[in-house]
């Protein structure tokens, strides 16, 4: 139970991290809450699946997975928008892939 609670908070801190560029850009509060969200059940799925790959991977991995209906919708109307969308979970995953792994103190 400490791993996903864990994994929670560090998702917890990623969806702030994602979310205060969003404020500051003045999206709606429904994009904000959905980002948020997303990465609170990112952590809590990286600190769950049991992936025999390095942490930074698999944080990456997961991260594009649950991304992946929302992308299919975002790019269907703006697909621009998806670059920097890319580059916050390619960044944010791995971080917090590693992080969680550090914090748990897991092996690999």
């Amino acid at each position: 139970m400490k791993k996903q609670i864990t994994g929670l908070i560090a998702g917890g801190v990623a969806g702030v991290i994602d979310v205060v560029p969003m404020i500051l850009q003045g999206l709606t509060w429904d994009a904000n809450l959905a980002a948020f969200s997303m990465w609170v059940v990112i952590g809590l799925f990286i600190a769950s699946v049991d992936l025999k790959i390095n942490p930074v991977l698999k944080g990456i991995l997961v991260a594009f997975l649950v991304l992946l209906p929302s992308a299919i919708l975002i790019g269907w109307k703006e697909p621009a928008s998806l670059i920097p969308i890319s580059v916050m979970t390619l960044i944010l995953g791995g971080l917090l892939g590693f992080a969680i792994h550090k914090i748990t103190g897991e092996n690999k």
